[in-house]
C-alpha cells in the first residue's frame, strides 16, 4: 500500500488545489479560544464586538481547524479519525496516519466578515524506515489567503502513513 500512497504522491506533487473556506465569523473565533481555553481572547473579542470594533481571529485559528465543511458524520471517518478529503495520496487504501509536526508562518490579521480560501499541496513523499516498519513521510503545503490575495498564514507539514496494523 506504501508503493501507491508514493505514485499518487508523484502525480499530486506542486499541484494545488484549492477551497473556498467561506466568511469566517467572530463566533467561530470565540468558540475556537473556548476550545483552547483562551478567556483572555474571549474578554478582549467579546469587548471589540460590543464597541462596534473589528474582531481578529486567534493567532493559530487557520491552522487548528480540521475541516471547513460541517464534517463527516462518524460513519464517513476513516479509521484513525481522519476525514477523507483530509487525507491525501490515501483515499480508499487500508493505512494509518499520523500528523510528524507543522511549521507556521503567520501573516496578515483575519479579521471576522472576510472570505478565507485555502489553497493545499503535496510538496513530496519519501519512503522511510523507523523503529515500527516501514512509512512514507508526506510533506504537504497550506496556503490561507484572503479574498485580495493577503497570505493570512502558511502551514508546512509531515503526515506519516503506515500500513494499517
Amino acid at each position: 500500500m506504501l508503493a501507491e500512497v508514493l505514485a499518487r504522491a508523484g502525480d499530486l506533487a506542486g499541484r494545488w488545489e484549492r477551497e473556498d473556506c467561506g466568511v469566517v465569523t467572530a463566533k467561530e473565533f470565540r468558540r475556537y479560544a473556548a476550545a483552547v481555553d483562551d478567556t483572555g481572547y474571549l474578554r478582549a473579542a467579546r469587548a471589540a464586538e460590543a464597541a462596534g470594533r473589528p474582531v481578529t481571529a486567534p493567532p493559530l485559528f487557520l491552522t487548528g481547524i480540521l475541516s471547513w465543511e460541517d464534517g463527516p458524520v462518524e460513519a464517513e471517518l476513516r479509521p484513525d479519525g481522519l476525514a477523507a478529503r483530509e487525507s491525501p495520496c490515501t483515499r480508499g487504501l487500508p493505512v494509518r496516519q499520523v500528523h510528524g509536526g507543522q511549521s507556521v508562518r503567520l501573516g496578515s490579521p483575519l479579521v471576522a466578515g472576510a472570505r478565507v480560501r485555502a489553497d493545499r499541496a503535496v510538496r513530496s513523499a519519501e519512503a522511510k524506515r523507523g523503529r515500527s516498519g516501514d512509512f512514507v513521510a508526506l510533506a504537504v503545503t497550506t496556503r490561507f489567503t484572503g479574498e485580495d490575495g493577503t497570505e493570512l498564514a502558511s502551514v508546512d507539514e509531515t503526515i506519516i502513513v503506515m500500513d494499517q496494523a
